[in-house]
């Protein structure tokens, strides 16, 4: 899953970007207003975490722009304005939820996962795909009841596919799904990662439609 951070304290950035990054995200990160609703433009994201006080563009501005648009992309407003007042305008500006700093790390990830499955109209909150069983949150994996070992990288393309069975999704969608700008990503990345997981899932498990892209089918 890939994130937009958008916070303009540098080492608040770097830790919680670092944080969920080891959490098996993919995180961009903005420092203002203007340079968070360029990248809303031109990327795409599965959640916005927003700060308020942004140089050259409010974080409210910058909510009340992309809920203009009638975009639906979950946001988590991260804070210091505490007051309840405060709360009240950034949730009915358009925000999904609000965390007031200094938070818990735990909680920001734990909120973070809730509001991707409501996303994905999930309320499980693990996912299962037949004999397959994956847990986003702990990254722990069963096959057939067994536990599987999966790296980072074959966890975030694992969930990319079970997000959407029966989708066909293009390499440079699932690239999305698992790097962030600044990641280096080779020309056949995504396709030694489906060679892995093919490996350990069975090869018909992720299908290829030629020059389109892959899928997992969905199930009857």
């Amino acid at each position: 899953m890939r994130l937009l951070l958008v916070e303009d304290d540098r080492m608040i950035a770097e830790s919680v970007r670092k944080g969920l990054r080891q959490e098996g995200f993919a995180v961009d990160w903005a420092q203002d207003g203007r340079a968070a609703e360029l990248l809303l433009q031109s990327e795409n994201f599965d959640l916005l975490l927003l700060d308020l006080g942004l140089p050259r563009k409010d974080g409210l501005e910058v909510l009340r722009a992309l809920r203009s648009q009638n975009n639906p992309l979950p946001v988590m407003i991260l804070t210091a304005r505490d007051a309840v007042a405060d709360r009240v305008k950034g949730l009915n500006a358009g925000a999904d939820d609000y965390l007031v700093k200094p938070f818990d790390f735990d909680e920001l990830v734990a909120r973070i996962h809730a509001l991707l499955r409501r996303q994905a109209g999930r309320g499980d909150p693990l996912i299962r795909y037949g004999p397959l069983i994956l847990n986003p949150i702990t990254h722990e994996t069963l096959f057939n009841g067994a536990p599987l070992a999966l790296s980072a990288r074959e966890l975030a393309l694992l969930e990319a596919f079970l997000d959407r069975p029966g989708a066909v999704l293009s390499i440079a969608y699932l690239q999305e799904k698992m790097y962030g700008l600044d990641d280096d990503v080779g020309s056949n990345t995504v396709e030694v990662y489906i060679h892995a997981l093919r490996k350990k899932l069975g090869s018909g498990f992720i299908r290829n439609v030629r020059g389109v892209g892959y899928m997992v089918p969905r199930l009857p």
